[in-house]
């Protein structure tokens, strides 16, 4: 269960650093002014779509590490 509980925090951790990721590469603007870009995204009602954009990606990345995992696992047992 402990384990299960460290991954969980752990890709939790990757998925919002990759939601803070996307959004300060796509509104470089959140550094500046972050009032209006919030302004801006209440007129236009688009709460979810940074969520799912950052979903996504997060998927994209974990397919890679994953492969990249299963790769690694075959060489290390080779090594054996």
């Amino acid at each position: 269960v402990d384990k299960f509980k460290h991954a969980l925090k752990k890709e939790l951790l990757y998925y919002f650093l990759t939601l803070l990721a996307l959004a300060l590469i796509m509104h470089f603007d959140l550094l500046s002014d972050p009032g209006s870009r919030l302004e801006t995204m209440q007129e236009k009602g688009n709460y979810f779509h940074p969520f799912l954009y950052a979903f996504i990606v997060y998927g994209i990345m974990l397919i890679v590490r994953k492969i990249i995992d299963f790769i690694m696992g075959l060489f290390n047992k080779k090594s054996h």
